[in-house]
């Protein structure tokens, strides 16, 4: 059994992981895809303190690594449910696996709802992205198209309206569901087009890279060709907690229900990242949470041994 069992390896989880090792724990991270969590996918990232400029790829595998060069144990797997036991925490897994741990923190993370078109995963990366704050200057001279018409979606539109060059917004609905100041700050700009009442069915590439899409028109059935070299989609976020909603309470949106302490309802388990309630979902609050919760585990583990 580990001193702390870890499910997620985006960078909450690994620096989690990172302070439990460097306090001589032990610690292990139970992953169900790939490490790095959201950033692995971003082309370059800017925003994260000491790193001018690098591949998120690049990051995540900087974070892996150094977990991995002081002992930490990694698993692939996907968690289906934990089950508490006298002494600790058992995670089971949907290949059958049970990995256990004397303390636990669930840095599941979330994803971004996506459209669901057949190119859009090898497209993420190449045209395709889910996050302006992380990507919006990329495209800065350039034509970008998002969707969505949501507070994050308006807020997002904003800030691709100071960088690119034209923006065309396409929301699904016949109004924008996000606060009427967003929205009419949005209509403002004149830079900016917004098309009501159609949906994105297709995305169009060249060269493995994205060049458009097409838009079907609700009214008439009209499709329309728009050319753009990004495509931000915001369409909400769904969190990855339902399998642990047994141990931590959850809102009603399904994220964890938890403060900036990491503490969940039940003693020895703490969450981190972007699963967590917050305001603000980057890079640099995960890992700030996976130290919070790594150091919040210690704790409970000193005061268990007496």
């Amino acid at each position: 059994m580990t001193d702390i069992l870890i499910i997620g390896g985006g960078p909450a989880g690994l620096t989690a992981a990172l302070y439990a090792l460097r306090s001589g724990k032990t610690a292990r991270i139970v992953e169900k895809s790939g490490f790095g969590g959201q950033i692995a996918s971003s082309p370059k990232v800017e925003n994260y303190p000491g790193v001018p400029a690098a591949p998120g790829a690049e990051i995540a595998d900087k974070m892996l690594s150094q977990v991995l060069d002081l002992g930490g144990e990694i698993e692939v797997g996907e968690v289906t449910r934990v089950e508490p036991f006298e002494g600790g925490f058992a995670a089971l897994t949907a290949e059958g696996d049970r990995f256990e741990g004397a303390a636990l923190i669930l840095a599941p993370g979330v994803k971004h709802r996506h459209l669901g078109l057949v190119n859009e995963e090898a497209l993420a990366g190449n045209g395709v992205c889910y996050c302006a704050v992380c990507d919006g200057d990329f495209y800065r001279g350039r034509e970008v198209v998002m969707v969505g018409g949501g507070n994050s979606a308006l807020q997002e539109s904003l800030l691709l309206a100071d960088v690119a060059s034209h923006l065309t917004v396409v929301q699904n609905l016949d109004f924008f569901t996000g606060e009427a100041p967003l929205a009419a700050a949005l209509l403002r700009r004149e830079n900016v087009r917004v098309i009501f009442g159609a949906v994105v069915t297709a995305l169009n590439e060249e060269n493995g890279a994205l060049c458009g899409c097409e838009i079907l028109h609700s009214a008439g059935g009209r499709t329309e060709t728009l050319a753009a070299d990004g495509l931000f989609v915001s369409i909400g976020l769904e969190p990855q907690n339902g399998a642990f909603a047994n141990l931590c309470a959850l809102d009603e949106a399904g994220y964890f229900a938890a403060d900036e302490t990491c503490l969940t309802k039940t003693p020895g388990v703490f969450v981190a990242g972007d699963c967590r309630r917050k305001g603000v979902r980057q890079v640099t609050t995960a890992v700030a949470d996976g130290a919070t919760a790594a150091l919040a585990a210690l704790k409970y583990l000193r005061a268990r041994e007496g």
